[in-house]
């Protein structure tokens, strides 16, 4: 899992645009989930996002994805669980202060947001704090209820 971790990081650029093209796919299917119901399609396409997320940036389904905004590095891989930034414990070569093994999730979500087309910006965004209880929920359905919202209003 951790050298598909620091591959995404590393082709964070193509996986923005890849994920950009899947969001509009799920706002696109906004009356679909509305048909299906919200909750009923939260487990298949949780489902679904586990195992995809989960290869890629070993995702910790919390629910409130930021990946755009951290350089596809996923700051739950934290061991602190620290959303915005580090956590000033990152050794000199960029290695984390709990697992010396694991580079910090930040100095690879900087080294990611550098490949971004909106990176630059997007990890400078302050993050609220983790609402557990969305853990395991899908943050995609998310995003494409509160889009298409947005859109029929």
């Amino acid at each position: 899992m951790y050298a598909a971790r620091l591959w995404s990081v590393r082709h964070a650029r193509g996986l923005e645009r890849f994920y950009a093209t899947a969001e509009r796919v799920m706002v696109a299917l906004a009356p679909l989930w509305r048909r299906l119901g919200w909750q009923r399609a939260e487990k298949p396409v949780a489902a679904v996002e586990r195992i995809v997320k989960g290869f890629l940036f070993d995702c910790r389904m919390c629910g409130q994805c930021v990946l755009g905004a951290t350089g596809m590095s996923c700051p739950m891989n934290c061991p602190k669980n620290i959303r915005n930034g580090p956590c000033g414990g990152v050794r000199a070569d960029g290695r984390c202060e709990v697992e010396p093994a694991m580079r910090c999730v930040w100095v690879e979500g900087f080294a990611g947001s550098r490949r971004m087309r909106e990176g630059a910006q997007a990890i400078q965004v302050v993050q609220w704090a983790v609402d557990r209880r969305l853990q395991g929920r899908s943050s995609w359905l998310a995003v494409a209820r509160e889009k298409s919202a947005g859109r029929s209003a």
